[in-house]
């Protein structure tokens, strides 16, 4: 394709926004992720899969600096995050939203505060009415009436929190999303509500996004990209921990059964693998 000479390609934008490359983390005798190098490009929605045990959530807070690589390095736009101190980290995390997966809200503060705070923490100068203007209209980007700025968390379900806790990372308009479990403990229609949220979400800004999950719904249906992870602890030594790395159309069509099995929530050879655990213990 040609380029006009007065439009420059932006080369910063073809390059990946998130690179990892031979990432392990142990925690004391325990290494929960070893020899992981992956790349994320800019504006890409990558769901993480796996089950229980496999990392997830150490991969999604390494990407983000809440957790330091104890080998390897992780790069944000070019920024090896090992590489700066607490201050410089604080700051580079004003590009990071975070959705957590109990939507983490300040139960002392009203839902406005609540949204507020990245702004009064971040961009202190920031007139009163612009941070009114901000809060309000990310809440109603997220589905919210006005009326819900002067509750408090305690007043609503859990799927407004979790919308309330995605207007809180959208504030500051970050480049990275973090997604942890987003719709966990949520009913089948309101996690949909979630999802076109998330989708939404990436049609209005140019965001890149990482949700981790064990919902096969919203991996499907959210990601252009699925990462499944499995237990460091079930692998042979030289094995790779990243199972499958692809479009979720193909997740089905995998060569090996054990993702098969995760998508289609078949316990296959677990069973197996706890009968020979029981076996061996008696």
């Amino acid at each position: 394709m040609n380029v006009p000479e007065n439009k420059p390609v932006d080369e910063s934008f073809a390059k990946p926004l998130v690179d990892v490359v031979d990432l392990d983390i142990s925690f004391e005798n325990q290494t929960v992720l070893s020899g992981i190098t992956r790349s994320i490009n800019r504006g890409q929605t990558v769901a993480v899969i796996g089950e229980s045990g496999c990392g997830k959530t150490v991969f999604m807070k390494t990407l983000v600096g809440l957790i330091k690589p104890t080998e390897g390095h992780v790069r944000f736009d070019g920024i090896d995050l090992s590489e700066l101190v607490p201050s410089e980290l604080a700051q580079l995390r004003r590009r990071f939203g975070f959705v957590f997966q109990h939507a983490a809200l300040f139960d002392s503060m009203n839902i406005f505060d609540n949204v507020a705070f990245p702004i009064r923490q971040n961009e202190p100068d920031t007139d009163e009415v612009e941070v009114e203007d901000r809060v309000r209209s990310h809440l109603h980007e997220v589905g919210l009436p006005d009326d819900v700025a002067r509750k408090f968390p305690a007043e609503l379900s859990g799927g407004m929190q979790k919308r309330v806790g995605l207007a809180r990372a959208l504030v500051l308009k970050p480049e990275l999303i973090v997604y942890d479990e987003p719709t966990t403990g949520l009913d089948p229609i309101m996690s949909d509500v979630i999802n076109e949220l998330i989708l939404h979400t990436r049609r209005l800004y140019p965001v890149t996004s990482v949700v981790v999950t064990h919902d096969m719904h919203t991996a499907r249906k959210v990601a252009d990209r699925v990462m499944m992870l499995y237990p460091r602890r079930m692998l042979s030594a030289g094995d790779s921990q990243i199972l499958f790395d692809g479009p979720p159309s193909q997740l089905e069509h995998s060569e090996d059964r054990r993702v098969r099995q995760f998508v289609r929530g078949e316990a296959g050879d677990r069973i197996r693998e706890m009968s020979k655990i029981s076996t061996t213990s008696a």
